[in-house]
């Protein structure tokens, strides 16, 4: 008898596993303590971003760290309090922030980004989330043209991954995106591209179909991975114990608790991200775009206009701070300065993220053990591309793509 593989995670990489496992021919169960798309696949931004190929850990960041810590209205936030636990991860973090790791991980960041939307666009054709990804424009929004002067080196990063922006400046910002107020001078325009306009459902209704075509959901929380020597053979749940052929961990931050689980410490860490969605907006922009001052993305969804993103390092067990969500309503006020709304959401999840800013895809040795999680701010975008290389991975196949980057053997330790 064959047995099934076993998924463990329903947010977008673990549904985009399941699927195109599924449609490869094999048996699959999907497991998570949730519901599927409920984690941080539920309040993303919903951006495809081919654009975030330069990690956060660039050279400028010692020169913007002073900034960041002692400016309250910065994007990043550190839990002072966990702040002992972090600084193992941090130091390591801190040691790419140099140019040759920076094009480093560009390099490795690229191939699952650069046809983001192709790859959604093949995951739902025929589904009924094929209505929730959009074609789009996508700005960064800029308060000078001197901001965007002092933004080279990322933008050097980004053309070496094949992305150039048009420039528009002056009163032909507003012209361009008649939302922003005068506070943003400068837009760095790229063509091309696509968005979500609702993360959550549209993982959902990806769930619905891949239960609809023979698969098997289980809301259960994992307890334990059992092997048989030294291959899985079993997931142990509070609703039972599962055997399997090959088991799948796609689980985002809550990964890190199942390598635990098999004798493996990963360097993981919850960027603690946040979002705040205004309810019936006067207005919204013609396209997604990121706000560099305050870091964060705007996507006119259809629950509204969503502002994301915000850093605060941090406990991926504590709950939302407030500080963070007021400066990012903050900075919304700032650039959007007519904007009216009848109420607002807040939302507060964990973005999975290594010390390079590179995801872990791929098998632990031969154990029948893959891993698709870690990818930071570019789950949403990734996330069917990881499944479709998982996939490939477990049928015997050779990617088209040199999967040496994310090689999650790297953090064994």
């Amino acid at each position: 008898m064959t047995l099934p593989i076993i998924v463990i995670g329903a947010g977008i990489c673990g549904v985009s596993t399941a699927i195109w496992l599924q449609r490869s021919g094999h048996q699959v169960i999907l497991m998570d303590k949730g519901q599927p798309g409920m984690g941080t696949s539920f309040g993303n931004a919903g951006l495809l971003a081919p654009w975030a190929v330069d990690p956060v850990s660039s050279p400028r960041l010692w020169s913007q760290i002073p900034y960041y810590l002692t400016n309250p209205n910065s994007p990043l936030f550190l839990q002072w309090n966990y702040f002992p636990k972090l600084l193992p991860w941090l130091i390591k973090f801190l040691s790419n922030a140099t140019d040759s790791q920076t094009r480093r991980i560009v390099a490795g960041l690229a191939p699952i980004l650069h046809d983001s939307v192709d790859q959604h666009k093949e995951l739902v054709r025929g589904t009924s989330a094929e209505k929730w990804v959009v074609d789009s424009k996508f700005s960064y929004a800029y308060p000078s043209q001197t901001a965007f002067k002092a933004d080279a080196y990322s933008w050097k990063m980004k053309a070496s991954a094949g992305l150039t922006p048009n420039i528009i400046s002056g009163h032909a910002v507003q012209e361009e995106e008649p939302i922003l107020g005068s506070a943003i001078q400068c837009l760095a325009v790229l063509e091309g591209l696509g968005h979500i306009t609702n993360p959550g459902q549209y993982v959902k209704e990806l769930a619905q179909y891949f239960v609809d075509n023979g698969g098997r959901f289980i809301q259960a929380d994992v307890k334990n991975l059992h092997r048989r020597q030294d291959r899985i053979s079993e997931v142990q749940t509070d609703q039972g114990s599962f055997r399997c052929g090959s088991a799948v961990i796609t689980a985002g931050i809550w990964s890190k608790e199942l390598m635990i689980k098999l004798g493996l410490k990963i360097p993981l860490v919850a960027e603690r991200g946040y979002h705040v969605i205004f309810e019936n907006p006067s207005e919204v922009p013609r396209n997604p775009m990121v706000i560099t001052n305050g870091k964060f993305g705007v996507n006119p969804m259809e629950m509204g206009l969503r502002c994301a993103g915000i850093v605060e390092l941090g406990d991926h067990q504590a709950a939302a701070s407030n500080t963070p969500l007021r400066v990012l309503r903050k900075h919304a006020k700032a650039v959007f300065p007519n904007l009216k709304f009848t109420a607002t959401q807040e939302w507060m999840g964990f973005r999975p993220t290594t010390p390079d800013s590179t995801p872990l895809i791929g098998e632990l040795g031969n154990s029948g053990i893959f891993t698709g999680f870690g990818h930071q701010h570019i789950g949403i975008t990734a996330g069917p591309k990881t499944g479709r290389l998982i996939a490939e991975l477990i049928n015997g196949q050779t990617p088209d793509i040199d999967m040496s980057p994310y090689n999650p053997e790297r953090y064994v330790i």
